[in-house]
């Protein structure tokens, strides 16, 4: 996903590792994390991580991706499903998410999952001498 160049905060994947640690912590703390598997294979994931300030303790922030080759199947809205209700278990009230403007096929999955536009960052990325903006979404739970 990350080779793509076009939809993650990430120009290549990170280091498995740091990957491994950051999903544990998540998964030991029974904070949403969700995984679509084909054939054995990962090809899809959903977090909501918590931020970790007391001012901020009641919003969870999303993060996911799916392989181009399971895209438009309907995986990446169960994903986020399955992880929202995760989320309310867990008695987040807010869930935000940063989705670069040029990706319209996920922000149009985000609202209709209910995620409400709330600003645009101008310019917040920059792959390959191309600028890129980023929207901020949020949905209420």
């Amino acid at each position: 996903m990350a080779r793509e160049r076009a939809y993650l905060g990430f120009l290549e994947g990170p280091p498995i590792e740091g990957s491994r640690a950051f999903w544990r912590g998540l998964i030991d703390k029974g904070w949403p994390f969700e995984v679509a598997v084909d054939d054995g294979r990962v090809v899809g994931w959903c977090d909501i991580a918590p931020i970790d300030r007391p001012v901020f303790g009641h919003i969870g922030s999303l993060g996911m991706g799916l392989l181009p080759s399971h895209r438009e199947r309907g995986i990446g809205r169960r994903l986020i499903g399955s992880a929202l209700d995760r989320a309310r278990a867990c008695r987040l009230e807010r869930v935000e998410l940063h989705v670069f403007a040029t990706n319209l096929r996920a922000r149009r999955l985000y609202e209709s999952l209910g995620f409400v536009a709330e600003g645009t960052l101008r310019r917040r990325a920059k792959i390959d001498d191309r600028y890129l903006d980023e929207v901020v979404m949020a949905l209420a739970l």
